[in-house]
């Protein structure tokens, strides 16, 4: 998982930094040169869109997305585990959805292009579906090592098939 989270933080830190980097220049050409650059709005969209989708991958990965876990916190472990596995499943389901919609949108989109800098939608509508299966591919990582979790340590008997 480290190595996921890794190459996921590296293409989001890159696209951050180049968001970064055409906004300033974007700055400077427009209240210095005086004459704006026309395509930094419709790439900006587009690098947020992709930024957004592999931030949730990255924080999937992680572990770290917000939960509200007051009611779990009073149930047992061996429940909550279980609970855990519940709602990751169903994650699961609904994320499969979800990249299904996407795809279908950036399928029917694809001959659209933007107004500037004439980029298919399907390079910004299929961002869903990217990122959708991963997060569902995460997530089924998730739950499988959950299942097979010792019930009475919570560990996981190490093996290679672990790695992603």
């Amino acid at each position: 998982m480290k190595l996921s989270f890794n190459i996921v933080s590296w293409l989001a830190g890159l696209l951050v930094l180049a968001l970064i980097g055409i906004t300033a220049a974007a700055v400077v050409a427009r209240y210095v040169l005086g004459t704006p650059f026309q395509w930094v709005e419709e790439m900006s969209g587009f690098l947020m869109i992709w930024i957004v989708f592999l931030g949730a991958i990255g924080c999937e990965i992680e572990d770290s997305h917000l939960r509200i876990d007051v009611g779990t916190m009073l149930l047992p472990d061996s429940v909550n585990r279980w609970i855990e596995a519940g709602v990751g499943l169903v994650s699961v389901g609904l994320l499969g959805y979800m990249a299904w919609l996407g795809y279908q949108l950036a399928d029917k989109a694809a001959l659209k292009k933007t107004q500037i800098l004439r980029i298919s939608w399907f390079w910004i509508d299929i961002a869903v579906t990217v990122g959708a299966i991963a997060l569902a591919l995460v997530m089924l990582v998730r739950v499988w090592r959950l299942l097979r979790a010792d019930p009475s340590t919570g560990l996981i008997a190490s093996d290679s098939s672990d790695k992603i």
